[in-house]
């Protein structure tokens, strides 16, 4: 298709040409209005003029009789830019006046005639058109005045050639404009689709052109950016997941084969066919919850969950991660505490518990501070659960007085089976801060790590529930805060 054939297909064109029309109509109304009320306001002024005079030379005739009457025609006849008059006998003879040929039959009809007409002192033989009134007087005599029309002629031809003019210069500035809004709108759609098939070929860091104007184009490139730039991050994670199954799952699948391999070679007993059993089951049984995280973590980053939102109040969810791992704390030497205020929540319950428990598990696992070898306080095993809120904002947060995390290693410690160097000796598959990760983002919020000085402050912030406060506060008001 030529350039100038895309042109004329695009919308912008083509409404160009529909409101060029309209305006165009809209015009040719106008002035046709404006010609047909001059044209009635000039045959307005005729007809009164004409009807005066008749009235004037009618008294004049019963005054002063016939004689009278020609007189006076013969007189008005020769003013400059006279009307036309005209006196017939009854038998049709012409006894005075300025005319010299009228159309056939205009004397034998009383009333008004639009007619062609020759004055008797026109040199040329041309005729003109004139609004005459014919009027019977006594005795059988008529009488004829009227008003020559070229005036409402070429005042009429003013208006029309002003219409045509107005009519050409309207669709060359339209068509113009209209060439000119379509190219530069086809400029930018080209721009968009060019952006488009580099993204479909496979480069998805490819953006569409934004420019300054804020039109209706940019908005669409801008929600188009951030949708491209949700897609490729869901890409990147998929081949992140990908890459990193395919290599930080082959070692525990590898030990499976080889545990299973070695069972096999050995001829020992039925206790160490069971060994081999058991601990191929507790690898199997690591696997699965690696596979059950990364299924929870997908389901989190594509939205899936969004169907299972209910409201609740986090204070709960923190009330019963707490009764869940005090336990699990107190058999690793640690004391778990928790400190709660209404936190109101519009969110999937499963999910949140599930990242809040990820963070409980890590504080526990890596929290242990490193006093080398003295013994340790009773603030330094303290393990904190809060959930509180702030503004529109409920925060989730567990912290712990452990080595904590270098804030130039905070970014990297959120991406999938990504384990530091100070955690590599203790068992996780390195999910548990992805997984809280995601699904702070799935809730529209962002999962933060802080410095507890010394240790870590792992925040889920989530958006508070709108409204919720006053009806939470009303059903715990009777449940004092509790801190153990």
């Amino acid at each position: 298709m030529t350039a100038f054939g895309k042109l004329i297909r695009t919308t912008a064109f083509r409404l160009t040409l529909v409101y060029l029309f309209l305006f165009a109509l809209f015009a040719a109304s106008l002035l046709a209005y404006f010609a047909w009320n001059t044209r009635r306001l000039i045959t307005e002024q005729i007809t009164t003029t004409v009807n005066v005079e008749i009235s004037e030379i009618t008294d004049i005739y019963n005054r002063r009789g016939l004689r009278g009457l020609l007189g006076t025609m013969g007189n008005r006849a020769l003013r400059p830019g006279a009307n036309l008059y005209l006196v017939t006998a009854p038998n049709g003879q012409m006894l005075a006046g300025n005319v010299g040929a009228l159309a056939p039959g205009v004397m034998s009809v009383q009333g008004w005639t639009e007619t062609a007409y020759r004055r008797l002192d026109d040199q040329d033989k041309t005729d003109h058109r004139a609004l005459v009134k014919v009027t019977e007087m006594e005795n059988g005599f008529r009488l004829l005045v009227g008003r020559d029309l070229e005036e409402r002629r070429r005042l009429f031809g003013i208006v029309a050639k002003a219409a045509q003019w107005s009519i050409l210069v309207v669709v060359v500035l339209g068509i113009g404009g209209g060439i000119f809004v379509a190219r530069r709108v086809l400029h930018r759609i080209d721009a968009m689709t060019g952006t488009t098939k580099r993204i479909m070929a496979g480069d998805l860091s490819g953006r569409l052109p934004v420019g300054r104007s804020g039109d209706e184009l940019d908005r669409l490139a801008e929600n188009l950016n951030a949708m491209l730039e949700r897609i490729e991050a869901l890409m990147t994670g998929l081949k992140e997941v990908s890459d990193n199954i395919a290599h930080d799952l082959k070692t525990p699948l590898t030990r499976l084969r080889n545990r299973a391999e070695e069972a096999l070679a050995r001829s020992g007993c039925e206790a160490d066919y069971r060994a081999a059993l058991e601990r191929t089951i507790e690898e199997s049984d690591g696997l699965i919850r690696t596979f059950n995280a990364l299924l929870m973590i997908a389901r989190a980053e594509s939205g899936q969950a969004r169907g299972n939102m209910d409201d609740f109040d986090g204070a709960d969810v923190a009330n019963g991660i707490h009764e869940l791992y005090e336990p699990l704390a107190e058999d690793d030497g640690m004391t778990l505490q928790v400190k709660t205020v209404p936190a109101p929540i519009h969110g999937n319950r499963e999910l949140i518990s599930q990242a809040v428990a990820n963070l409980v598990e890590n504080a526990i696992k890596y929290g242990k501070p490193d006093v080398s070898g003295q013994p340790l306080n009773a603030d330094a095993r303290e393990i904190l659960i809060e959930a509180r809120r702030e503004g529109d904002q409920v925060l989730l947060s567990v912290t712990d007085h452990g080595p904590g995390i270098p804030e130039a290693d905070r970014k990297h410690a959120v991406e999938r089976f990504v384990r530091l160097e100070a955690s590599r000796t203790l068992p996780g598959s390195g999910l548990g801060l992805s997984l809280a990760s995601a699904v702070a983002t799935l809730h529209g919020g962002e999962l933060r790590l802080g410095d507890a000085h010394p240790g870590l402050v792992a925040t889920l912030v989530l958006p508070a529930r709108a409204g919720g406060s006053d009806r939470l506060a009303a059903q715990t008001q009777d449940v004092p805060q509790k801190a153990a």
